[in-house]
């Protein structure tokens, strides 16, 4: 039985994007062709969301990201994870041969469906994966008037 799946247009610009940087990783440009702030300081964490029938739930990859520096807020049916991972200030920059893992603000966006109780939001954070359980809202249920 074959599966199917939603095409996003999104995900192939990030995979071409990812193709195209390759290629010229490291044989046309130096490697430093970029500033480290700006290849470092840019990230954004990888996400899961699962739809369970009475729940939503996000499962964010945040290593190295102390609960302190991590913040999640509900407004106008949209959820916002935002925070800062801090990078190693006792390795001095000479001593990198190099330096893959990328530090600075990351910021998501996700919307939710509209009715939700922010108050029933449950997020946990443990072992560098962040876990978010959203509560469906109760459908309203139609209530039938008798004609007299």
């Amino acid at each position: 039985m074959m599966n199917l799946m939603k095409w996003n247009p999104w995900k192939e610009m990030d995979t071409f994007a990812d193709r195209f940087s390759r290629v010229f990783d490291g044989t046309l440009l130096p490697s430093n062709w970029m500033s480290e702030e700006s290849a470092l300081g840019n990230w954004k964490p990888v996400v899961d969301i699962l739809d369970h029938e009475d729940k939503i739930v996000i499962k964010a990859e945040l290593p190295g990201v102390d609960k302190e520096d991590i913040r999640v807020d509900l407004k106008d049916n949209v959820l916002t994870l935002e925070g800062e991972r801090s990078h190693e200030n006792e390795v001095k920059e000479d001593n990198y041969y190099r330096r893959e893992r990328v530090h600075g603000k990351f910021h998501r966006s996700f919307m939710v469906p509209a009715g939700l109780d922010a108050d029933k939001i449950k997020a946990d954070y443990k072992d560098g994966v962040l876990n978010i359980e959203i509560p469906k809202p109760e459908e309203k249920k139609t209530k039938t008037i008798s004609v007299h």
